[in-house]
């Protein structure tokens, strides 16, 4: 579900840039903004769709290529329900330091805290820094430096104190 003041910082980016329409989607709710001439928010129920995002080469760290995971080669999953999620609150670029030089914000084995930062987020130039917003220990990082992430995309596994 989204949160109103979600709904509301998605207008306003709408409004203020040349985009004409933006749909999200977060756990089975889509959420389409449309600029025509107004804008109109539209909360529609569906089935999300399985993507597996694959980095296309470490020189080019944006470039992303979205392909379908074939059934057969499948990877069994590990038991990952005792486990949180840190999950993106917006479509944007996944950088896991503040700078190409800097040292990363957590990883793998790193004790956080609700206000620990794990990442920046950009969007629209913007760099959006990421709160865990739950205490644990890092147990997974599931996406890559450079990689462009959507709406509600688990970026850590957290294993819960």
């Amino acid at each position: 579900m989204f949160k109103l003041s979600e709904i509301k910082e998605l207008i306003k980016l709408v409004d203020q840039t040349s985009i004409h329409e933006l749909e999200i989607e977060n756990e089975g709710t889509r959420l389409a903004i449309r600029k025509p001439g107004r804008t109109e928010v539209v909360n529609v129920q569906t089935v999300p769709q399985p993507h597996t995002y694959v980095p296309v080469s470490p020189a080019a760290p944006q470039a992303v290529a979205s392909v379908e995971a074939p059934v057969a080669e499948a990877k069994p999953a590990a038991d990952t329900s005792n486990l949180l999620r840190i999950v993106s609150p917006m479509v944007g670029t996944f950088y896991r330091s503040p700078s190409p030089e800097a040292a990363v914000f957590v990883s793998v084995g790193d004790k956080v805290s609700d206000k620990t930062v794990v990442c920046i987020l950009e969007a629209m130039k913007l760099m959006n820094p990421l709160e865990a917003e739950v205490k644990g220990e890092i147990v997974d990082i599931l996406v890559e430096n450079g990689q462009l992430v959507e709406f509600g995309q688990p970026l850590f596994l957290v294993k819960p104190e």
